[in-house]
């Protein structure tokens, strides 16, 4: 029987036992409470930002029925050209 080679390392697949914070950047456990935040702060800037659109997904629309509603209601939308 032949056995495959054996290499001197293993690669771990398990979850991070830390991260760093997306706000500050300071590292923070998987136990902590306000994970995957530092502190109750840091997710209040994170959610202010959020609010107040400094964050966007900016991913194309790929549903073909809203690409089509969104369609129409450009078609439909009146312009502001048209005035004497």
């Amino acid at each position: 029987m032949c056995t495959p080679p054996q290499s001197g390392f293993t690669i771990d697949t398990a979850m991070p036992k830390a991260l760093f914070c997306p706000t500050c950047r300071n590292v923070v456990l998987i136990d902590n409470e306000n994970f995957p935040f530092c502190s109750d702060r840091c997710r209040l800037l994170d959610l202010g930002k959020w609010a107040s659109g400094d964050y966007k997904v900016s991913t194309p629309i790929q549903d073909p029925d809203l690409l089509e509603e969104l369609s129409r209601t450009q078609r439909n939308k009146p312009s502001g050209d048209d005035e004497d």
